[in-house]
């Protein structure tokens, strides 16, 4: 009998949730505010309603897999136990790019905002603050990760609801272009082609980012075949309306909103919506957002090292180590931390270049991945299974798959790089050991700590 410590079962649907928009932080849309303004032509209300549509089908197939597969690993483990265990590895290979740079991102734009509020404090020194404690936070254990993503978000939600009363305050005292809370101008096209559109939905998407983070934590999870689903649909619909909302008031509010600079231009519209008092609340919200970010980011990346590490694709006894006291994977933490003092030597663009690439790839194949396990292992082919198991996540795979497309070259060309290293590191492993295991298609029951 394994006498090992496991991963402490604790999460409850509000937790999970709670701790994917921490991850994905809705304070986002501000962050890329000004570029997917730019991307969309100004129509961001329907640039959100598209992505949204692309990652809802994405999300369904995250449902899916997580029912057949209630384990810690996500899209490696499904594509693994659904298709093949080596594309398997290629897919965690390239997940990996999004969930060990995320850190480093939520680092880096802490260091900056802190810099900005603290200019005699250069960037590394709060890079170096920051990495320590997310380390000692995560070390501690997850109930304690979960108390502070709440925290975190409900300060987000509250400030994205005060701003959005603010307009809605302009719009009813006259100080604002529209006159009325209720239009369809934001939901049409008007003389904007499509195609903007879509590129401004392509770089929209990354706003969701997270949802599929918290299929990490299934084994911290009570009944996760319920718990985890469920949570995948609240995150994804409750970052939708936020997103939606706010782009609808501003379009309608502001329509000749314009800006210099893209990478300021939230903290713009921000200042003319509420003045400098909601403006410095602003960046306090924004600073309290990214750190809780990192938290969460921490959290996942350190669990899907876990996951390769009991599978051996990863060092086994040091990757898959439970520290007895705290039941959380420390020496995967410590690890994280070294590698995210990255955050001192390279730019926030290189880290976001990463993540697009993995992120994509994974969501092509977790949606692949339910025809595979469901529609051929399973042969489930009826008139609602087919719609359930092959329409809904085709439709899922052309999106994204398309959206990984847009990317522009030299993040296609780091991406494939990183891969051609998955493949050999690979190959090496299959010929110093045992080679992997054959498919699993039956469904994995964890057992109750």
């Amino acid at each position: 009998m394994n006498n090992q410590p496991a991963l402490s079962k604790s999460l409850k649907v509000y937790q999970i949730v709670f701790l994917g928009l921490a991850w994905m932080t809705p304070m986002i849309f501000f962050t890329v505010y000004g570029v997917a303004y730019d991307a969309a032509g100004g129509q961001m209300v329907l640039a959100y309603l598209i992505a949204f549509l692309a990652i809802f089908f994405t999300a369904y197939s995250y449902s899916r897999m997580v029912k057949a597969y209630p384990i810690a690993g996500s899209a490696y483990t499904y594509t693994k136990k659904a298709i093949h265990p080596r594309l398997g590895f290629l897919v965690g290979w390239a997940l990996l790019l999004d969930y060990i740079f995320s850190p480093i991102i939520a680092i880096l734009t802490f260091g900056i905002f802190m810099h900005t509020e603290f200019p005699s404090i250069p960037v590394y020194v709060w890079v170096i603050v920051m990495n320590i404690i997310l380390a000692l936070v995560n070390i501690v254990g997850i109930k304690s990760v979960a108390r502070i993503s709440g925290i975190s978000v409900v300060v987000q939600i509250l400030f994205i609801s005060l701003f959005c009363l603010f307009i809605i305050k302009d719009i009813a005292t006259g100080q604002a272009s529209s006159s009325t809370l209720f239009s369809l101008h934001p939901f049409l096209a008007s003389d904007v082609p499509f195609t903007t559109i879509f590129s401004g939905a392509a770089l929209i998407c990354f706003c969701f980012l997270g949802f599929d983070a918290v299929t990490t934590m299934a084994e911290e999870t009570i009944q996760p075949e319920r718990t985890i689903p469920k949570a995948i649909f609240l995150i994804v619909c409750i970052a939708a309306v936020m997103y939606i909302a706010i782009s609808y008031f501003t379009q309608i509010a502001y329509p000749g909103f314009t800006f210099t600079n893209p990478d300021n231009a939230a903290y713009t519209l921000v200042k003319l919506v509420g003045g400098n008092l909601l403006s410095s609340l602003f960046i306090t919200v924004l600073i309290i957002a990214t750190f809780t970010q990192g938290v969460s980011s921490v959290t996942s990346v350190t669990r899907f090292l876990y996951a390769l590490g009991r599978e051996s694709v990863l060092p086994q006894k040091v990757f898959s180590y439970i520290h007895p006291t705290f039941k959380t994977p420390v020496v995967n933490i410590l690890l994280v931390t070294a590698f995210s003092f990255l955050g001192m030597f390279i730019d926030l663009n290189t880290a976001v270049t990463f993540v697009s690439f993995g992120a994509l790839t994974a969501f092509t194949f977790v949606n692949l991945s339910v025809i595979a396990h469901f529609y051929i292992n399973l042969k489930k082919r009826s008139f609602t299974e087919t719609i359930l198991y092959l329409i809904f996540p085709l439709i899922g795979a052309a999106f994204i798959g398309w959206l990984l497309t847009l990317l522009n070259k030299d993040t296609l060309l780091i991406g494939v790089a990183w891969l051609a290293v998955g493949f050999l590191y690979l190959f090496v492993k299959s010929r110093l050991s045992a080679p992997f295991v054959k498919r699993d298609h039956s469904k994995v029951t964890v057992p109750e700590k």
